[in-house]
């Protein structure tokens, strides 16, 4: 169609045949990486070639809008993603370098030297937390990291945290992943938000036994109940509350600090019979014993007076007052509208001035984009099987800009965090910029990974590759399109690594398909996020995150392998939800308020 490229979703002309090419590049990510053979950055480069190779012999995209959009992906994943998880880890380094982070363990410790309570406080709801102020890998990193430093073996501390990771990320950066649902299916985001908010409490009720059952036995599991009911269940609680009666934006930071603040009163008056730690501490100090907790000495410098665990802590609160604030929405639309920089690729892009409707692009198309002021014009639009219309409109023209917005990303802020802590704790420009170079290179084939796997996942978005992959989903009928829908939502964020990208990418394939079999659109659209947030654990791009964070790299394979059950099996869990919302209980799902009927002239006599 001239200069504009449509994707077309069955270039083979049979869709199970279409479907097996679109999987090639995501067979090839993850087979490399689940087998072992390669590293993550091999495994993402594999993946990357064999997707723009797919891109151009099978979907017919041209070569130079293949190679454009890698590029894209790259710098994408180099300002929102790599920047980000270099500033986090850069913040936790300054941590152990200056001797505070021994205060912190200690702290915690002092709560609970129970490894079970300590997963729950920080896997879960510190990692919650994190998730809602800033997301894209920040709270994997940092809470990995920080069980490392509690002790915990670095292989089981990537695990916990990617599996902890679930149930906040539909609200995650504060709101984002909601917020773009409803940009792209038209419908309320509060109505999006208070769905989601009927169907992930229940997870988060699970989700801290089941993280606690993956240590250990049932038995021991069991003994810490009140800890599961009570961190678990004021999560779930404050989550539904707030996502139906308040608003969407500070869901997961609500609920976790009311998980936290639960968690330190039981603390004050529970403890569990048993301090179970690991086998090896307890071979080494006997800490399995009652009232172990005060026999492991993890502050040998002094007493932990409140000064000395204030100070411990700062960076960690610098973190989450400058995350808090890089995300409040008005804060950060001013910073990136001040210093973004974003400009149109010209292979993805063309000139307004050169654009004209025999070159493809729709009249109304032309019209909106000279009204809106732009100089430029998409040259990539989804097809019709997507959009549901014959004729694209503006909105579904592919969005491709370099997005560079590097003052506005969440990793600046971390930054800032890291070197006001560096500065309030002693440490001199030499020091920081030597614990800088170290954190640089101890990342650098994570960022290699991150840049290739980001640059696959652009191309197949482009190309229409991911598309096809759901498609396939849709053609399941009413009656099983509740669960695989919801697995449409996992496939998303396998895919993409963000339930926001998921969002965007499936949700108005949602709703459309939702109306066509007679669902209700509102609860197919939520299920793409809730089910979504149980593929984050599996995605290359966390994985990468999580091993960067804890050491070990070269086990991106044996994590993947490890949560991959986890994460069907959770999203199974979603998926009986929303099938029992869809079939049985479809009252549950909250409707828009009926417009009032227009009122009929008065009669003036």
């Amino acid at each position: 169609m001239g200069n504009v490229w449509i994707q077309d979703y069955d270039p083979i002309g049979s869709w199970p045949l279409s479907t097996l090419a679109a999987a090639v590049p995501v067979l090839a990510l993850l087979g490399l990486l689940g087998s072992g053979r390669a590293t993550a950055w091999q495994a993402a480069l594999a993946g990357l070639v064999s997707a723009m190779a797919t891109a151009v012999l099978v979907f017919g995209m041209p070569a130079d809008m293949v190679l454009a959009g890698a590029g894209v992906g790259m710098v994408f994943a180099l300002f929102r993603i790599v920047w980000l998880i270099a500033a986090a880890v850069f913040l936790y380094n300054i941590a152990v370098d200056t001797g505070q982070f021994e205060v912190m363990k200690a702290s915690v410790a002092g709560l609970s030297g129970d490894r079970r309570i300590q997963a729950i406080l920080v896997a879960f709801s510190f990692g919650a937390f994190i998730e809602g102020a800033a997301g894209f890998g920040a709270p994997v990193a940092i809470s990995a990291a920080f069980l490392v430093g509690l002790g915990f073996r670095p292989l089981q501390a990537a695990i916990l945290c990617l599996v902890a990771n679930t149930a906040p990320v539909a609200w995650g950066a504060i709101g984002t992943p909601i917020r773009a649902l409803g940009e792209v299916t038209g419908l309320d985001p509060e109505l999006l938000s208070a769905t989601a908010g009927r169907i992930l409490p229940l997870l988060s009720l699970v989700v801290p036994c089941w993280l606690v059952r993956m240590m250990v036995g049932w038995r021991e599991t069991l003994a810490v109940w009140p800890a599961l009911l009570t961190m678990g269940g004021s999560f779930a609680a404050a989550q539904f509350a707030w996502s139906n009666f308040v608003g969407y934006e500070l869901v997961d930071i609500i609920s976790s600090i009311a998980s936290l603040a639960a968690g330190v009163v039981l603390l004050k008056v529970w403890r569990p019979r048993q301090e179970w730690r690991f086998p090896e501490e307890r071979a080494e100090t006997g800490a399995g014993a009652e009232g172990g907790t005060d026999s492991v000495d993890l502050d040998p410098s002094g007493k932990l007076t409140p000064g000395r665990v204030a100070r411990a802590w700062m960076p960690f609160g610098l973190l989450t007052a400058l995350v808090i604030l890089w995300g409040v929405p008005a804060i950060k639309g001013a910073m990136e509208s001040a210093t973004s920089f974003n400009p149109p690729m010209p292979r993805l892009h063309a000139p307004l001035a050169d654009a004209s409707t025999t070159l493809g692009w729709p009249a109304p198309v032309l019209d909106s984009a000279s009204r809106s002021g732009a100089a430029f014009v998409s040259r990539v639009a989804k097809g019709e099987a997507v959009t549901g219309r014959a004729e694209p409109i503006a909105s579904d023209f592919e969005k491709v800009t370099l997005d560079v917005a590097p003052v506005a990303s969440t990793g600046t802020g971390i930054f800032l965090a890291a070197i006001l802590s560096g500065a309030l704790l002693g440490l001199g420009a030499r020091d920081m910029l030597r614990i800088f170079g170290k954190t640089a290179y101890s990342l650098r084939w994570a960022a290699a990974a991150i840049l290739c796997m980001l640059a696959l996942g652009f191309v197949t978005k482009l190309s229409g590759m991911d598309a096809v992959l759901g498609l396939a989903f849709t053609r399941t009928g009413p009656m099983l399109y509740p669960i695989f829908g919801t697995l449409l939502g996992w496939l998303g964020v396998a895919l993409t690594g963000s339930d926001t990208a998921s969002n965007v990418l499936f949700g108005n394939l949602q709703r459309i398909t939702a109306e066509k079999l007679g669902l209700d659109p509102i609860l197919m659209a939520s299920a793409n996020s809730t089910g979504g947030v149980m593929g984050k654990m599996v995605d290359a791009q966390s994985i990468v995150v999580a091993a960067a964070a804890t050491g070990e790299h070269g086990q991106e394979g044996r994590i993947l392998r490890a949560v991959l059950v986890h994460s069907l099996a959770l999203a199974m869990i979603v998926g009986a939800i929303v099938w029992l919302y869809a079939h049985v209980l479809p009252g549950v799902v909250p409707q828009p308020a009926p417009q009032a009927p227009a009122s009929s002239p008065t009669d003036p006599g």
